[in-house]
Formats: C-alpha cells, structure tokens, sequence
C-alpha cells in the first residue's frame, strides 16, 4: 500500500469530522456561563452497545423461533435496560451549567493548561464526565468531578504561535451508567487565551542598567545588614542576632541589603541587526532574566507607551502580553 493510500482514509475521517461539526450545537462561539439543554446533547451506541444490540436481537429471534416466553421475557427486559441506559446517559448532562473557562499563559510551544468550570444542580448524581476537544487537537481528556455540585476539568491544548489563541469547541461526554451509549455536548467558548512568545533558546545576557542608580533588595545574606526582624519559623540559625535578642528577649533574626544592580532599560530598536520574531524572543528571555534576577527593568517597543521601570508578576505579564500582541511580521 502506498503513501497516499495510507492517507485517504485520515483524510476522509478529517473530511466526514468537519462536516459533521458544522451541523452540531453551537454554530458559533458563545459567551459563558451557559447551560446545556436536550436539544444540545447527541446519544449515540457505543460499540458494546451495538454488540449488546445485536445480541439481544439474536436472543429475541430465537425465542420468537422456538416460542420460548422466559427467553423472550428476558430479551424484553434487558432491551427495556438499554433503552432505560440511553436516557440516563443523556441526563448526566442535561442541566448541566458551563460557568466559565480561563488558562495561565504560557510561551509558545508549551501546552496550554485550559480550565473549564462547571456546575451542576443538587439532587442528581452525575460521574464519569470527560472533557476532550473536537479532534483538532487529540488532546488527552480530562475528568470533570462534580460530586459536590461544581467542579473543574484541565485539557492541555498545544500552541504554537504568539497572540490569542481561539479555543477549538470542547467536548463533554460520558458512557455513565451502563456504557450501551455516548452522551456528548459541545461547547465553544469565545474567549481566547493569551499565548507568551517563545524566549529566545541561546542569546546575549542581559543588558547593562542605564545610569549610576543601583538597586538593592532585602535578602536573608549579604554583606550590610539591613534590620532586625522577628523570628519566623525555618529561619536558619546563623541568621539570628543573640546580642540583641537577648536585651529585648525575644529572638530576632538579621537581614541583608543586597545590591542587585541599576535598572535595565529593554530596548526595541537597540537590538537592530536581527529578524522581527527574534527580537520579540530575545525581549522575553531578557525580561525573565530580569525576574529571575530580581532587577527592575523597562520594555520599550515601537507604538507603545514604555513599560515600567518595575518588577513582578504583574509587570512581567504587561511586558510579555505587549510582546505577545505585537503584529505578526
């Protein structure tokens, strides 16, 4: 068999998926929370489903055949159970309400951990719920506990470029209780996510701090020492003052100042010479760097009110989403 015979049948399994997604619920993205209804869930027959289908219709022609009434007492039973396990398998998800959906960013390249959050009605049992993607991904599923009325389920999606990242419609199934039939509902939420571009792998250290100012930081060593604290717990020994704890009977523990250099001036048009998309990746190394470092630093890109001077999570995110949002080149 040749290559592209191999081929065809992913390609027509690709074909059959996306024809079949332009007909589910929802067409279109949606915004949160909302609430999956009857007309939004789809029940089909699993494969042991099909075989018990099968067998049972096996089982009911040959008690017709030989006018066997407790056979046929007892096919008409267990199709009555199947039929009874198609409409459990749908209740499971109906009511079901999706509150909201959010993921840290992360850089380009690493998976994107996506919560969706979800709550459920008391006075109904609902396990073995599954979060997965539409296929676009083949992302591993996720588990969705909800015995304590809500809950929340991660799926890791890859990425692979900056900027917003859409989510793909995301799937809720279960096989709950007997596992004859799938019960699944879609959701698309509308609001994407944000992915940090990837930093630069190999590259100049950080730059120089402009001007004569240095920085200095409270640290637990160092040469000049800064105050005099109280004692915490796990506080090494060495730390703590016994003079001075001893005048006031109390222990107290010595910090340091520790010089972490001038502030870092991160420059677009400074780092000249290289391709558009490495700039964006050598300025997200350089400001990890700086928070690695502890130094307070200053991105300034072209069309944009410079950043900072500053440092911490908060102005780390400001100067990675800046980065991130840039127009592709």
């Amino acid at each position: 068999m040749s290559r592209s015979d191999r081929q065809t049948p992913a390609r027509l399994r690709s074909r059959l998926h996306a024809w079949a997604m332009v007909w589910t619920r929802p067409r279109d993205p949606e915004s949160l929370p909302c609430v999956l209804h009857r007309r939004r869930i789809y029940v089909l027959p699993t494969r042991f489903g099909m075989f018990y289908a099968v067998l049972l219709f096996v089982m009911l022609l040959g008690s017709l055949n030989y006018n066997n009434n407790p056979a046929l007492l007892l096919g008409l039973m267990l199709a009555g159970a199947g039929l009874a396990s198609l409409v459990a398998a749908q209740m499971q998800l109906s009511g079901l309400e999706l509150v909201a959906v959010d993921a840290e960013p992360v850089a380009a390249g690493t998976p994107l951990g996506v919560r969706l959050y979800a709550r459920a009605a008391p006075g109904r049992v609902r396990r073995g719920l599954r979060l997965d993607d539409d296929g676009s991904f083949d992302a591993a599923p996720g588990i969705l506990n909800l015995d304590r009325g809500s809950g929340e389920s991660q799926l890791l999606l890859p990425t692979q470029q900056r900027g917003w990242f859409d989510l793909p419609k995301l799937r809720l199934s279960t096989t709950r209780p007997l596992g004859l039939a799938r019960a699944w509902a879609y959701v698309w939420p509308e609001s994407p996510l944000l992915v940090y571009p990837a930093p630069e792998a190999n590259g100049p250290p950080l730059p120089a701090g402009h001007g004569d100012r240095v920085q200095a930081r409270v640290h637990p060593t160092g040469d000049d020492v800064h105050h005099l604290r109280g004692y915490r717990t796990g506080d090494a020994r060495r730390a703590i003052a016994w003079k001075p704890s001893a005048r006031r009977d109390t222990l107290l523990v010595r910090e340091f100042e520790q010089p972490i250099g001038a502030e870092v001036v991160l420059d677009w048009r400074e780092i000249a010479g290289i391709g558009y998309e490495a700039r964006i990746a050598r300025l997200a190394r350089w400001i990890d760097e700086a928070e690695r470092e502890g130094r307070r630093y200053q991105l300034r890109l072209p069309g944009h009110a410079a950043l900072g001077p500053d440092r911490g999570p908060q102005h780390r995110h400001a100067c990675l989403r800046a980065l991130a949002l840039m127009p592709h080149g």
